[in-house]
């Protein structure tokens, strides 16, 4: 007979990697919760280098979640003050425009500050671009983390 907390945590760890594509999802904070419900909870005992792994990877993917686009200007020579401002613009615009907003948001921010310091259009374009490549490039990896999270239980506790 399957274990109803085995069910539970696949179920809350699936939901993550669904969550991973909405925004405003913690998609690794839920990961997190699926594999510590089962730790707590289950009744399979899980070794303490498999938990280590897998609440590592989940404390990776809530950092790619929510700095994936502001690490990514930084990284492209945006000043720190723009870097935090990308970050609350992407997160007001969210509100607005909804999921597009993020992108449009952090990108705006980023090119309209830029712009505003002096800094060359050619070059202020470049770093806003560089910030949507990393914004989009963070989304993928999350999926790809809460996935792996999910595969790496799965392989672990019934196989």
């Amino acid at each position: 007979m399957v274990e109803v907390m085995l069910l539970v945590a696949v179920a809350v760890l699936v939901a993550a990697v669904v969550g991973s594509l909405v925004p405003l999802v913690p998609s690794g904070l839920v990961s997190l919760a699926g594999v510590w419900l089962y730790v707590g909870f289950g009744s399979e005992p899980v070794g303490p280098l498999a938990v280590a792994s897998l609440t590592l990877a989940g404390i990776v993917t809530v950092v790619i979640d929510q700095f994936g686009g502001p690490i990514a200007a930084r990284a492209s020579g945006a000043s720190t003050e723009v870097t935090v401002a990308s970050a609350i613009g992407g997160l007001l615009c969210l509100f607005v425009l909804g999921p597009v907003g993020i992108v449009v948001g952090v990108v705006g921010t980023v090119l309209l500050l830029e712009l505003r310091r002096g800094t060359d259009p050619r070059r202020a374009l470049r770093r806003s671009l560089y910030t949507a490549a990393g914004v989009l490039a963070s989304s993928v990896l999350q999926v790809l983390l809460t996935l792996s999270i999910l595969a790496g239980f799965v392989l672990v506790v019934v196989v």
